[in-house]
């Protein structure tokens, strides 16, 4: 498939489900630190800057859905996992285990306070791909 017919092109935001907007704005904002670009409490919706994906933050049960917290850990970006894992310990955060070293990347796995997983993560050795 060429590049002019490509039906998908990007990824624009992941939705992170809340039961709480304000604590949910409070970690993702002031806890890890992600500049907020959109804030509607009246529409239950926030959103935060990562520098490559937006995430959106949003209470599905007051837009008549169901809250399912995301299982899958979202990756985000930091030049060194200890020092970001030990700087959000310092600001409450609790993590799952140790962190995790596969041979190409640094990992260490959280949630939000909503049960939305999340990762610390940084590719230290060149990214292998299939051709």
């Amino acid at each position: 498939m060429t590049t002019e017919s490509q039906l998908v092109t990007g990824v624009d935001f992941v939705g992170m489900p809340t039961r709480d907007l304000d604590a949910a704005v409070e970690f993702y904002g002031t806890t890890i630190g992600l500049s907020r670009s959109a804030y509607n409490k009246e529409r239950n919706y926030a959103e935060f800057e990562t520098g490559n994906v937006t995430l959106g933050i949003f209470h599905p049960e007051k837009m008549g859905m169901e809250h399912q917290p995301n299982p899958n850990a979202i990756a985000l970006h930091v030049d060194d996992v200890d020092a970001a894992r030990s700087t959000l310990e310092e600001r409450g955060v609790s993590f799952q285990g140790d962190i995790l070293d596969t041979g190409a990347c640094h990992m260490a796995f959280f949630a939000d306070p909503d049960g939305n997983a999340l990762m610390l993560h940084h590719r230290y050795a060149p990214r292998a791909t299939d051709g």
